[in-house]
C-alpha cells in the first residue's frame, strides 16, 4: 500500500510543476509586469517613471528567468521566476501588492472558510446519502417520482436565488439571524447558520440524484439479488451491501471536494461578508492584486492534488484490489 501511495504522490510532482509554469506564463509573459503596472495604477496617462517605481517596489523590475548582471547562482535566483514562482514550492507567498503578508492572511482567513465548509460538507453528505437511499428504497413509486422531480427543481434554481431569497426571508423578514457579517468565537455561530443552511439546501438536488444513480446501479447487480434470495430484509440489503459497495464513487465525489473546504466559497463568502479565503480571492481580483491571485491559484492546485491522493488512498481502504493496480 505504501508503494501505491508513493507512486500516486510522484505523479503529482509534474502536475504541480506544470501548473506553476502555466501560472508564471500567464502572469508574467502573457500579462507582462508593465501591463500589471498600468492596470494597477489605473490611469490613462501613466508616466514611465511611475511604472518603473511600481515594478521596483514589488520586485517586478528584475529579468524573467535569467539575470545577466548578477554573478554565480544569483543569475537564476535574482529573477522574477525564482522570486514569484520557485518560492511557491516552499510556500513562501511573499507580500501582496499592498504590502501585506500573504501567508499570514491565509492563516487568518482559512478558519472562517472552514467554519462554513466543514458543516456543509458533513451535514450535506449525510443528507444527500440519506435522501438518496430513501428514494432508491421506494424506487418506481410515487416517493421516487416526486423525489426526482423535487431534485430536478432544486437543481434548476440558481444558487444566487437561494442566497438572496434566504437573506430576505430568514434575515430581513423573520429576523432570525443576521443577513451578513462575521464575529469571533461563539458569536460567529449566528452568522454561519444562514450560509450553511443555504449551501446544504442548494446542493441537495444534485447530490441526491448523483447518489441515487449509484445506489440504483448497485441494486441491479447479482449480489443484491442473491442477498434478497437468502431472505435478507431490504434495509439490511441497502445499508450493509448497497451502501458499502457504492463507496468508491461516493468517495470520488466527496474527497475531491476537500480542497474547497480550505479555499472557501467565492460567492457565498462574498454575499455574506465572511472574511474567508473565497472573499479574499474575490477582493484580490477586484483590486487587481496579482500576488494574491497567484498564491491562491498555486495553493488551490496543491490542495486539489492532495485531494486526489486522498481519493486514491480511500480507494485502497474500501477496495483492496486497487492496491494491485
Amino acid at each position: 500500500m505504501l508503494s501505491y501511495i508513493f507512486r500516486r504522490a510522484l505523479y503529482a510532482i509534474p502536475i504541480l510543476i506544470g501548473v506553476n509554469l502555466i501560472t508564471f506564463l500567464l502572469f508574467f509573459v502573457v500579462n507582462t509586469p508593465d501591463d500589471m503596472a498600468h492596470m494597477h495604477l489605473g490611469a490613462k496617462r501613466v508616466t514611465p517613471e511611475a511604472v518603473e517605481q511600481w515594478k521596483a517596489e514589488r520586485g517586478y523590475d528584475k529579468p524573467l528567468v535569467y539575470n545577466d548582471s548578477a554573478e554565480g547562482s544569483n543569475k537564476f535566483t535574482e529573477t522574477i521566476f525564482f522570486e514569484n514562482s520557485v518560492k511557491l514550492f516552499m510556500f513562501e507567498f511573499g507580500e501582496s501588492d499592498e504590502g501585506r503578508d500573504i501567508s499570514y492572511d491565509i492563516g487568518e482567513r482559512m478558519w472562517p472558510s472552514l467554519a462554513i465548509a466543514l458543516p456543509v460538507f458533513v451535514i450535506g453528505l449525510l443528507a444527500n446519502i440519506t435522501f438518496a437511499l430513501i428514494v432508491a428504497f421506494f424506487r418506481a413509486t410515487y416517493v421516487d417520482v416526486w423525489g426526482v422531480f423535487i431534485c430536478v427543481v432544486l437543481m434548476s434554481i440558481s444558487g444566487l436565488f437561494y442566497i438572496i431569497g434566504g437573506q430576505y426571508l430568514i434575515g430581513k423578514l423573520l429576523h432570525l439571524v443576521p443577513i451578513s457579517g462575521f464575529d469571533e468565537g461563539v458569536n460567529s455561530v449566528k452568522f454561519l447558520i444562514l450560509p450553511v443552511v443555504i449551501s446544504i439546501i442548494a446542493g441537495i438536488g444534485s447530490g441526491t440524484r448523483w447518489y441515487r444513480t449509484i445506489f440504483l446501479e448497485e441494486i441491479g447487480k447479482d449480489y443484491v439479488r442473491t442477498a434478497r434470495a437468502k431472505g435478507m430484509p431490504e434495509n439490511v440489503v441497502l445499508f450493509k451491501h448497497v451502501l458499502k459497495n457504492g463507496l468508491i464513487p461516493i468517495l470520488t465525489g466527496a474527497v475531491v471536494v476537500l480542497p474547497m473546504l480550505f479555499m472557501g466559497s467565492l460567492i457565498m463568502e462574498s454575499f455574506f461578508g465572511i472574511p474567508g479565503l473565497g472573499s479574499y480571492t474575490i477582493d484580490a481580483i477586484n483590486s487587481q492584486d496579482f500576488a494574491i491571485v497567484r498564491a491562491m491559484v498555486f495553493l488551490g492546485s496543491v490542495l486539489y492534488i492532495i485531494g486526489l491522493i486522498l481519493t486514491d488512498i480511500s480507494y485502497t481502504l474500501v477496495d483492496p484490489r486497487v492496491r494491485l493496480q
